[in-house]
């Protein structure tokens, strides 16, 4: 009979020992994969990996290895604050997109407010002078107002002719 003779682990040809036929590390470290291992290696050290792996179940060890190879890159890129400066890298990010869409949010509401304002402001422009064309409303009433007459300009009225708030609605839910 011929004997079948496998490549030994990424982890034990790293090592430069035989790998046993119940090597512990070569479920997770294939032959193909030898940076996953020299990674892992790096950091933690062999036995601590081999100690770590005995310690845990089975059904968690493709997860544990995962997890070690992840935060060895992580401290290799990062020896002070490894995973957690990664984290807090994208909790950053996380919290100025979450500024952007509030603020997009809020002129989204602006917009839709003036645009109501100003269809309410041509209905009672039509109502009151049907005469009047939609060009000369919106010169009279935009063009010829200055920024500070809002007051008194009806595009910020409401119906009953009291001023109408933009913040009436919650700017995001």
């Amino acid at each position: 009979m011929a004997e079948i003779t496998s490549s030994p682990c990424a982890a034990c040809k790293i090592l430069r020992r035989r790998c046993a036929e119940k090597c512990v590390l070569a479920p997770y470290f294939p032959p193909t994969e030898p940076a996953k291992f020299t990674i892992a290696h790096r950091v933690f050290g062999a036995s601590n990996i081999i100690k770590f792996l005995q310690d845990l179940p089975e059904s968690q060890r493709a997860d544990a290895v995962s997890s070690m190879v992840y935060e060895a890159g992580a401290r290799i890129r990062d020896p002070v604050y490894g995973c957690a400066g990664a984290i807090c890298q994208l909790q950053k990010q996380v919290n100025e997109l979450q500024a952007q869409l509030a603020k997009a949010q809020a002129e989204l509401v602006n917009m839709q407010c003036q645009q109501a304002n100003l269809v309410a402001l041509i209905c009672m422009e039509m109502s009151q002078s049907p005469q009047a064309t939609v060009q000369q409303s919106l010169e009279s009433n935009f063009i010829t107002s200055t920024p500070n007459s809002y007051q008194n300009n009806p595009c910020f009225l409401n119906e009953d002719n009291n001023p109408c708030s933009l913040w009436d609605h919650p700017l995001w839910t």
